[in-house]
């Protein structure tokens, strides 16, 4: 069997996309697998299927490099969404430049802003068992110790979980051993994603991403948006901000008028494909 992929990325984090819709493609955790390998496949941070819906124009199903099945990407719904209006495909309600796409993680809406892709993320959930986290309430600057360190966490979900900790200095951050040990930690039971930030100033986040079942990837959507949140529950920054990450910059905005978090930034399209299952 032939796959026909589209190569993407947004901000360096990067996506193989297919259409699923009549493939039929099996053993997707597998498939992800083999096919995002940097070595013995096409390489790549997660794997992105376009799928019906009975709910939205489209669904998108996303498989870590590990093979684990995610609810939600930020950086992947805007190469998602560019994929869609670059082939010209039809949904069921869509107009020109807005779509409506079902995840794990619910309905997200993407729509064009100039160049770049403006997301509704939804609102971000600050409810610990929501999360999930093993605390109750709200986790704000909740100390986390991890043998000899102990870090200040504050979690959000955008959909997936997150653990938001500022530092003083991101690139110091030893980011290959802290990363997996917070991913993994107890305190998580489905584990998570981890973000560690450095406030530049109020409308300005330095940030490094520990994505869970992908490693240290270039730029995280959902990631960034949590970390704009964060940085606002913990008084460091104002509700509209650039988060900057190794592969550019989001513009993340946590409206006061419905509470939901707007990402916006760019997707591009690296090359086109055909590989042999």
């Amino acid at each position: 069997m032939k796959l026909k992929f589209t190569k993407m990325h947004g901000l360096g984090n990067d996506f193989i996309v297919a259409d699923n819709r009549s493939s039929g493609l099996l053993k997707l955790s597998q498939l992800a697998k083999k096919l995002c390998h940097r070595r013995f496949g096409i390489g790549a941070d997660q794997l992105l299927l376009l799928e019906k819906s009975r709910r939205a124009d489209f669904k998108m199903r996303i498989f870590n490099a590990d093979g684990s099945e995610v609810e939600m990407c930020g950086n992947g719904i805007r190469c998602l969404a560019k994929y869609i209006w670059d082939n010209t495909l039809t949904g069921r309600r869509q107009n020109g430049s807005t779509l409506t796409v079902e995840t794990l993680a619910g309905i997200i809406i993407p729509k064009k802003s100039g160049d770049l892709i403006e997301v509704d993320m939804g609102e971000p959930v600050l409810e610990g068992e929501n999360i999930p986290v093993t605390v109750k309430g709200t986790v704000i600057s909740h100390p986390l110790k991890l043998k000899k360190d102990t870090f200040n966490i504050t979690c959000v979900s955008m959909g997936n979980p997150h653990a938001v900790i500022v530092v003083n200095d991101v690139a110091s951050v030893p980011l290959d051993s802290w990363g997996p040990a917070i991913e993994t930690s107890a305190l998580f039971p489905e584990q998570t994603n981890v973000e560690f930030i450095q406030i530049k100033n109020s409308r300005n986040i330095q940030m490094r991403v520990w994505e869970r079942g992908a490693g240290e990837t270039l730029a995280c959507g959902t990631g960034a948006s949590a970390a704009g949140v964060a940085s606002v529950l913990l008084g460091l920054t104002k509700r509209r901000v650039h988060v900057h990450v190794p592969g550019g910059k989001l513009l993340i905005q946590w409206s006061a008028d419905d509470n939901h978090v707007y990402m916006t930034g760019p997707a591009e399209k690296v090359y086109e494909g055909v590989i042999e299952l």
